[in-house]
């Protein structure tokens, strides 16, 4: 079935007759078109099939067959694009989903936060530093981190960087899932080095001792070989923030009779950039990937709902995920009105919560951070709230890096807003460690799984 209407009154630049959010002002026009033009004569990055594949483990998710675990970084780098950190951010998400298949007991959608996500919003479009005032940094396929003129001053050939970038990344992701590197067989392969918290290392390998254990015994007494647990699908995202780079990887696939956006699998509506006149909901109704759109507190239900019309009017099962992030303070306030407001519709929409957007605070010092057990909380108050409105999270999206960064605090290790300064990183926002995102994981997994009481911690090991 198809994921979007036959739209006759839509094509990839519909959307530049809408106010466009977000964008970035060129100097040189001239120099945008060219490189959009060179942009869009490239290979995709992905392909329809794969799109398609995706949508339907999504509609599974919807049903509570399948559970979505969307995480990366906040906004990639270009220098960030190394073998290492690569191969570490994959790691982490796979030995979450690990976590996650043994608790929830359902298989797991993996999605990652890269391999094009170099474009972020803003909440202003200057930064005054020392009475100079210059365009904000968007991301590395906008302009560069360092503040001076040159840096800030919006460059198109940033775009074919970013795609190059994102094409390096997505070839060494699959390179590792075909050559074994995701083998559920060898998950102990898997370096639990950045582990300092023996208590979590011990959870964690009592996980990995108990699906090894059951994988032997299936293998053992049907003679067969899990093969399904030799490589894992793996699927990428990114916001789809900046219009023309969209537009210029949008590409109509004759026997699909579709348009789809093949830059990525699951581009998403920022809360931002989420007006239902805008450019965005412009475009993204007319591709056919499962989209996703980040709600948050400032939305009303109308708004939700007016969302449904423009994006699925046909109710295309797994064509939909509202990632809601409210932060600990308005979730139970806010979510149940939406949830409410999405049954009014009849529509299938897959809810997965983002714990990480509404929780970001700056400190004495000026440096912005989260606290885990805010993060936590929220992950627990979204798996309630929907169980006790007779809804069903289905997954959970996360900011995190397979690095040891201490941008977060608290976790197993207890860090502090002293700790910050040891290893903070980020050119945006703040992101969970590796250490944090796997315990975030393991208490999803427990509470989920088995019941909880919220505000009270399982012991790890």
């Amino acid at each position: 079935m198809s994921n979007s209407p036959t739209l006759t009154n839509w094509h990839p630049a519909t959307w530049a007759g809408r106010p466009a959010a977000q964008q970035p002002t060129y100097a040189d026009g001239l120099a945008l078109q060219r490189a959009v033009a060179s942009l869009s004569r490239l290979p995709p990055l992905v392909v329809s099939w794969e799109v398609e594949a995706l949508t339907a483990k999504l509609a599974q998710a919807q049903r509570g067959e399948q559970f979505l675990l969307q995480g990366g970084d906040c906004a990639e780098s270009f220098e960030d694009c190394e073998s290492d950190n690569i191969a570490r951010r994959l790691k982490i998400l796979l030995q979450m989903s690990l976590v996650l298949l043994q608790g929830l007991k359902k298989p797991i959608v993996r999605v990652g936060r890269f391999a094009g996500q170099y474009a972020k919003p803003r909440s202003a479009d200057t930064e005054t530093r020392d009475g100079i005032t210059l365009p904000s940094y968007r991301g590395d396929n906008v302009n560069r981190p360092g503040f001076t003129p040159a840096d800030r001053e919006p460059d198109p050939q940033l775009l074919l960087r970013g795609y190059e970038r994102s094409a390096l990344t997505l070839n060494f992701v699959r390179a590792l899932i075909d050559g074994g590197f995701a083998d559920l067989h060898h998950p102990e392969y898997w370096d639990l080095g950045f582990l300092h918290h023996a208590p979590l290392r011990d959870a964690y390998q009592q996980i990995v001792d108990s699906i090894a254990e059951s994988m032997d015994f299936f293998e053992s007494m049907s003679g067969q070989r899990v093969h399904a647990a030799s490589r894992v699908d793996f699927y990428t995202s990114h916001e789809g923030l900046h219009l023309l780079s969209e537009q210029a990887q949008t590409r109509y696939i004759e026997r699909q009779k579709r348009w789809y956006n093949l830059s990525t699998h699951m581009p998403w509506i920022g809360m931002r950039t989420a007006n239902i006149d805008g450019a965005h909901v412009e475009y993204f109704r007319g591709i056919s990937n499962p989209i996703g759109v980040k709600v948050g507190a400032s939305m009303s239900a109308e708004w939700l709902q007016e969302l449904i019309q423009a994006l699925n009017p046909q109710n295309q099962p797994g064509r939909l995920t509202f990632i809601h992030r409210f932060g600990i303070k308005d979730i139970e306030k806010r979510l149940p009105d939406m949830i409410h407001a999405v049954r009014a519709t009849g529509s299938q929409v897959l809810w997965v919560c983002d714990p990480m957007h509404g929780n970001t605070e700056t400190t004495a010092g000026g440096v912005k951070t989260r606290r885990f057990d805010n993060i936590l909380g929220e992950v627990e108050a979204a798996f309630r709230i929907h169980r006790e409105e007779g809804s069903m999270l289905g997954g959970v999206h996360i900011e995190l890096t397979g690095e040891d960064v201490t941008e977060c605090t608290g976790g197993a290790r207890g860090l502090t807003e002293n700790d910050l300064a040891r290893a903070y990183r980020s050119q945006v926002d703040p992101r969970l460690n590796a250490e944090q995102a796997l315990e975030l994981a393991m208490l999803i997994a427990r509470r989920a799984g088995a019941g909880y009481r919220p505000g009270k911690a399982p012991r790890l090991g």
